[in-house]
């Protein structure tokens, strides 16, 4: 077997075995003091079903590319790598399972697990306390872990490709998050906590299934780059939004709440007692009125950081509220329609 070594300075060493079609790995065929200079081993194209024991005789390796293979399970001799940084793992048929217990003690700093078959962020992944990217796209999850707020060194999280339909608030609590990927998922809404991310440069979350956006992503003032291409709060650019007159249970529950008419527990059954508690008040600051069932859509665009607009949605009262919020004069960063925002102000933003 021949390994093919690049280029390295003084004593390191870097063994390339990609693309051998390899069915096992045999580093017993690698000199003991080769294994012990090598700081970087290639593997990846091969048809390797599991790593051998062998693997962590490479007492001093920093990366590890074992992508493109078939590996159902990472070995327990990994954890014996203390110096590794990189574990590249991509296109395998890895799942939640397939980690050794102990893989949380590792001092990575960059993983990849695209392209396999996780349906959960495994926890060993939660206590690799000095990891910087974490890559887990193309897999099947359904969720993000609360325990990820446990990667204080995290810097991008790439979780593009998947099933997950809600963002934790708890990746709010990741201080030095640059890069948060989430296109391509089921994700309906985006938590206002998100706006602690005040590392954040880039947030991908294209095809979707958002409708709206919550006002306080306008203080990520460092924001550069928001995608938001495939939702249907881009998609819909909603005018065409019908309105269904109140029912009369909802016009005596609005007169009963917007002319602060007293009411006492023993007066009204309490399924209309409930009711009543679900009553929204109008954003339209002209408009003292109120709305429980029946309400009116409407897009607004709201500036971002000085440069472009962004649309949020409204829920007014009736469609009369819908002139006079944009007129109000507290209101200027709401004051734009969709037509009369240029489109190149809007592409990074909408289309990015």
């Amino acid at each position: 077997m021949e390994s093919h070594e690049g280029a390295a300075s003084g004593r390191d060493c870097v063994l390339d075995f990609s693309r051998l079609s390899l069915n096992t790995f045999n580093g017993d065929s690698v000199g003991d003091q080769r294994k012990k200079d090598t700081k970087q081993l290639y593997l990846n194209y091969n048809r390797l079903t599991s790593l051998p024991s062998s693997l962590s005789l490479f007492c001093n390796l920093e990366f590890l590319d074992i992508s493109n293979n078939g590996l159902t399970t990472i070995c327990e001799g990994i954890t014996r790598l203390v110096k590794l940084k990189t574990l590249l793992a991509k296109n395998n048929r890895l799942n939640e399972f397939s980690l050794p217990k102990k893989f949380g003690s590792l001092q990575l700093e960059v993983l990849n697990f695209s392209g396999n078959r996780f349906e959960e962020i495994p926890l060993q992944c939660t206590k690799l306390v000095r990891l910087q990217s974490l890559s887990v796209g193309g897999n099947r999850l359904k969720s993000i872990p609360s325990e990820i707020e446990s990667l204080p060194c995290l810097e991008m999280l790439y979780l593009g490709g998947n099933l997950i339909s809600a963002i934790p608030p708890e990746v709010a609590n990741l201080p030095r998050l640059t890069y948060l990927v989430l296109c391509d998922n089921r994700i309906q809404g985006v938590p206002p906590q998100l706006t602690r991310l005040h590392s954040l440069r880039s947030l991908s979350l294209h095809n979707n299934l958002l409708t709206y956006l919550p006002r306080e992503i306008l203080s990520l003032v460092h924001l550069q780059e928001l995608s938001l291409r495939g939702n249907p709060l881009v998609v819909r650019f909603v005018k065409e939004m019908t309105y269904d007159p109140p029912s009369l249970l909802e016009l005596a529950g609005r007169t009963i709440k917007s002319r602060n008419i007293p009411y006492f527990p023993h007066e009204l059954p309490s399924n209309l007692l409930r009711y009543l508690d679900l009553a929204s008040k109008c954003p339209n600051p002209k408009c003292a009125g109120v709305y429980f069932d029946s309400c009116v859509r409407q897009i607004k665009f709201v500036d971002f950081c000085g440069k472009y607009r962004l649309p949020l949605m409204h829920y007014l009262c009736s469609p009369e509220c819908t002139s006079p919020c944009s007129s109000n004069p507290q209101s200027d960063a709401e004051s734009e329609d969709e037509h009369s925002v240029q489109a190149d102000r809007l592409q990074r933003v909408l289309l990015g």
